[in-house]
């Protein structure tokens, strides 16, 4: 994980829909190199959430 990926994230108000929100990484939140509910990561638009998918 890096800053400047594009990724899909699920933030904390649709943890129950699964909705993704696609974004790139601005800043990582988490400090485990792994996590197994996802790291979370800020976006440049400023949301937070949960890594699910890194988008190529």
């Amino acid at each position: 994980m890096e800053v400047a990926l594009a990724v899909s994230i699920v933030l904390k108000q649709d943890q129950r829909s699964g909705n993704l929100t696609d974004g790139i990484v601005k800043d990582i939140l988490t400090n485990s190199p792994n996590y197994p509910h996802g790291i979370k990561v800020r976006l440049e638009s400023g949301d937070v959430g949960r890594v699910k998918v890194i988008n190529d």
